[in-house]
């Protein structure tokens, strides 16, 4: 089943443009990375996937009644704030003690609830971040650069536990980075941005295109080091979408 679906998608800001004839699908449990450098139109790909910009040309085609959760990079909160962990879990929605410690559970952090948001690590708020998101049971997760800040192993960590939600929840996710090191290989469809799509596919058949390297640097092989999810199996997404063959399209 197909959720989103963006089609030759073009957005220009006083006549500049940044973004042209962008197409691409998400797919139902499909982990799909955007990787681009700063500047290459990410920041709008994802608000316009979201409504809060209208392309000049092209559409995007959201499934009815599509439930997204969204991560932030950051959480402009005041550190001084004395707020627990389940109270900020609380603060816009109607939800239960039981629904936020399930979503903590999901997150991996069961045991920080009454923790104060103060106390907590940079890998612990990131995971608080995660499990509000995932009060409503969403069907699709976007993670705004959500690793930002953290050093490779607590990114490794992270995305392992976007893997392990994946397969037991079947949530859909759509990761947005600069950060190669260890998200790439954390997807099961990559899609290289700079104002276009340069190149799209598996992390491996990606991280081996001309685009890519041209992009990154030719020196690019750590980027699939630190997180190796085995991608010679394949996942039920139940979608058709060529795009997640095993080589890359330019």
């Amino acid at each position: 089943m197909t959720l989103v679906n963006l089609n030759r998608l073009t957005v220009a800001y006083s006549g500049v443009v940044a973004l042209k004839n962008v197409s691409f699908q998400i797919g139902a449990g499909e982990i799909v990375t955007i990787v681009g450098p700063n500047g290459s139109g990410k920041t709008t790909l994802l608000k316009a996937i979201i409504g809060a910009i209208i392309p000049q040309e092209g559409n995007v085609d959201i499934k009815s009644g599509l439930k997204i959760g969204y991560v932030p990079q950051r959480l402009n909160l005041d550190p001084t704030l004395p707020i627990s962990v389940g109270r900020f879990m609380r603060l816009s929605d109607n939800v239960s003690k039981k629904e936020c410690q399930r979503a903590l559970e999901q997150a991996g952090v069961a045991e920080i609830m009454t923790k104060q948001m103060s106390e907590l690590s940079g890998g612990q708020l990131q995971r608080v971040l995660l499990a509000r998101a995932l009060l409503g049971s969403p069907e699709m997760l976007i993670l705004d650069e959500a690793t930002q800040g953290l050093d490779q192993p607590g990114a490794a960590e992270f995305y392992k536990q976007i893997e392990k939600l994946r397969e037991e929840t079947g949530c859909a996710i759509l990761m947005i980075s600069h950060d190669l090191h260890v998200v790439m290989s954390a997807s099961d469809r990559v899609i290289c941005l700079n104002g276009h799509i340069c190149c799209s596919g598996t992390p491996q058949a990606v991280a081996a295109t001309p685009e890519y390297k041209e992009l990154f640097g030719a020196d690019t092989d750590g980027a699939l080091a630190l997180y190796r999810h085995n991608h010679d199996h394949k996942h039920d997404h139940n979608d058709k979408n060529p795009t997640n063959s095993t080589e890359a399209t330019h």
